[in-house]
């Protein structure tokens, strides 16, 4: 099911009711961008800390922004034995211009080619995106609206707005009292928005919404004056309608925060960063208070990448390089479970993925989430009980064997390889970090000796002296490689790196107390002599 702003509305109910009696929520988002181009110290690396990486992928976050979101819900069917309902659904979204609300986001080349050839609809993201804001944007088109303040700053809209009214005044010269005209072809949240201009505009109409369109209707200043007060359209509830409209996705949003349920997603980090800022608050400079943040809207978050890879190591899976691989492996006889695990179906209005593969469309790659959660921990409820099938599986029961990696998130290219949102980080379990020294090599930068170990190995490459620099990798077998690679090497020599014997800080600290010893040292034996 892809819904747009055309379709958001209607189907709001029915969202509510399938999150309210779901037992987890797949997620699934895609972006108009990755990555920001950092370079030197502001570039992504294993060496960053989760509060470095934090704070050098907040800026990516706020450049780029969410163009669809993929939710499968999970519901278990009642009277069937471990079998599952998933509905599916992609959400087109586009920023709010509203008022004095106009983003701005940039575009990444490459994240437009990837979404391109897997067949993204870029017409229904930019013509037909289901408005969303944030807690501060909300607060603030509250206020305008609540106190007349509102005003139309695109110029677009400027242009259409100001052809309406045109249009409506040379009618209102003609018409009487008590006659009507329709203006086709404006619907959604632009409809309650020309209204609104009309009748800030035009104290003599009065407006409806219509299937048709909007209606302009003549009335007398005493007829405009009941209507506004008394009416079932009188202004204030209107103005709350346009705010709700104006607000969008941001109403289900806040929909899937009350109904704490858990959430799944592989790879999410990037996905919850964006929650953060889209729907909720602009993203805080603090590490501590976005981890505090994120736990209380979600409660209960597993990633699915966070998982399998323990899983894959334990079972011996052959190698899979994205969630498409994973779902084909756990469906296949590899599973020693696939036979007795859960069983999935989609809902009656959602079965395009029952026989469709589409890798990379949010809501695909979202019931992929769901049913890789579900195989999972089926795996492992069979590891624990020692028998298949396990009698009476339940998620309950799948809960409790994911205990583990609840609320462990993974995390790409960083210091650590996951995030715990309810707790304190877990110390690395990267190799350690390796000391290159250069002999005859003058000028050397990060970049060359990048290129110099990249067919052997990748590091992250980060310069510690003029003639010195720290290489990390997060595959033990490299690190050892290079280390037996260049044993004994005559300009390069690569050896684990101690803090206390190679940092400059370190030896510029013992150095001055060397110096300082060695004058209260002279002082006192000249002064002896004295």
């Amino acid at each position: 099911m892809d819904l747009g702003a055309d379709e958001f509305e209607e189907s709001l109910p029915l969202l509510q009711e399938l999150v309210q009696e779901a037992d987890f929520v797949g997620l699934d988002i895609e972006f108009t961008g990755l990555r920001s181009n950092l370079s030197g110290p502001q570039q992504i690396s294993l060496f960053d800390l989760p509060s470095e990486w934090y704070l050098k992928t907040r800026q990516s976050v706020q450049q780029f922004t969410i163009c669809q979101i993929g939710l499968s819900v999970f519901s278990a069917i009642e009277g069937e034995a471990n079998k599952y309902i998933a509905h599916s659904c992609n959400f087109f979204l586009f920023p709010t211009t509203f008022g004095i609300l106009d983003s701005e986001f940039s575009f990444q080349a490459s994240s437009v080619q990837f979404l391109n050839q897997y067949g993204f609809n870029y017409n229904k993201f930019l013509k037909n995106g289901i408005p969303y804001m944030n807690e501060e944007q909300e607060k603030k088109i509250r206020h305008d609206i609540l106190t007349g303040n509102w005003r139309v700053r695109s110029s677009p809209d400027k242009d259409q707005i100001k052809a309406v009214i045109d249009k409506v005044t040379r009618w209102l010269d003609l018409a009487k009292e008590g006659d009507w005209m329709t203006l086709p072809g404006i619907a959604g949240f632009q409809a309650f928005e020309v209204q609104l201009v009309l009748r800030q505009a035009l104290p003599d109409i009065w407006t409806v919404l219509k299937d048709e369109g909007v209606v302009v209707k003549k009335v007398s200043k005493q007829h405009r004056w009941y209507l506004q007060n008394t009416s079932c359209d009188r202004e204030s509830c209107w103005k709350e309608k346009i705010l709700l409209s104006a607000r969008g996705f941001s109403v289900f949003f806040q929909m899937l925060v009350k109904a704490q349920k858990p959430l799944v997603g592989h790879n999410m980090m990037m996905d919850l960063l964006h929650l953060h800022e889209k729907f909720f608050r602009p993203l805080p400079e603090s590490y501590d208070q976005f981890k505090q943040n994120i736990h209380s809207l979600f409660p209960v978050l597993i990633d699915t990448k966070n998982v399998t890879k323990d899983i894959w190591k334990e079972m011996n899976f052959p190698r899979v390089s994205n969630l498409s691989e994973v779902y084909e492996v756990l469906n296949s006889d590899l599973n020693p479970t696939k036979n007795s695990g859960p069983e999935i179906v989609h809902a009656s209005r959602c079965e395009k993925y029952v026989k469709t593969k589409c890798p990379h469309e949010a809501a695909y790659d979202a019931f992929l989430c769901g049913s890789v959660l579900l195989k999972v921990a089926h795996l492992l409820l069979q590891k624990i009980h020692g028998i298949d099938p396990v009698p009476e599986s339940s998620f309950p029961q799948y809960l409790d064997v994911l205990a583990p990696y609840v609320n462990q998130v993974n995390l790409i290219r960083a210091g650590v390889p996951k995030i715990n949102f309810s707790g304190p980080d877990y110390p690395s379990i990267r190799p350690p970090i390796l000391i290159l020294s250069i002999k005859r090599w003058p000028g050397v930068s990060e970049q060359q000796v990048y290129h110099k170990f990249q067919n052997l190995c990748k590091f992250d490459v980060r310069r510690l002296t003029r003639s010195q620099f720290l290489l990390l990798t997060n595959k033990f077998k490299d690190a050892r490689n290079v280390l037996k690679e260049y044993r004994g090497h005559p300009t390069l020599c690569i050896s684990l790196y101690r803090y206390w014997r190679h940092s400059p800080d370190v030896n510029c600290v013992l150095q001055v107390c060397g110096i300082v010893t060695a004058w209260a040292l002279l002082a006192f034996i000249f002064g002896r002599s004295g």
